[in-house]
């Protein structure tokens, strides 16, 4: 399979970033039960084949259980140094310790023991307990724990605004049988 064109764009455009955190860092949007629109920061943790971007989280989140209820999401990457804001758009297959062990154990295996220490730590959104324990690395021999979940985008709809051009240059590409794009105004 050919690697899309807007992933050879955006694959420049991290390159440009650098070590800054924005190379790594995606705004992931999701709707509550409710109907509320709800958004957050996660780090960009890789390629699944060319179409699906993997993303990591807590299943006693909430955003787990959004996304059981809605799947369909939109990541914003916002890379400054190449003047370059995608929004991605998709459908999150949810990749649980349980029913994806070897993918979630390579998923693990790839964090460094301090990335690990998050999965280790209380109830994510709950009160704030003092003494509750808050290890700074776990060793990547322990297994993941029971709510690491990797999050699966599989991707249909990518948008570039590309604002280091006078007009802003603007591409949509739509997935169906094959990647299709198309300009569009600023």
């Amino acid at each position: 399979m050919t690697i899309p064109a807007w992933r050879q764009l955006l694959r420049g455009a991290r390159q440009r970033e650098g070590r800054s955190a924005s190379a790594r860092w995606v705004q992931l949007a999701t709707v509550s039960a409710g109907g509320e629109p709800r958004v957050r920061t996660l780090v960009f943790r890789g390629w699944a084949g060319d179409e699906k971007l993997d993303l990591y989280s807590d299943s006693r989140s909430s955003k787990a259980d959004e996304l059981n209820v809605q799947p369909s999401v939109e990541v914003c990457w916002l890379l400054p140094k190449a003047r370059h804001q995608y929004r991605l758009r998709g459908v999150i297959e949810t990749l649980s310790v349980d029913e994806a062990p070897e993918q979630t154990r390579h998923a693990w295996n790839s964090l460094t023991d301090t990335g690990r220490c998050l999965w280790h730590w209380p109830h994510p959104g709950q009160p704030f307990e003092a003494d509750a324990p808050f290890p700074q690395t776990v060793d990547g021999a322990q297994p993941p724990p029971p709510h690491f979940l990797v999050l699966r985008l599989n991707l249909h709809r990518v948008e570039l605004l590309d604002l280091s051009h006078h007009p802003h240059r603007r591409t949509l590409w739509c997935r169906e049988d094959a990647w299709r794009s198309q300009r569009l105004n600023p």
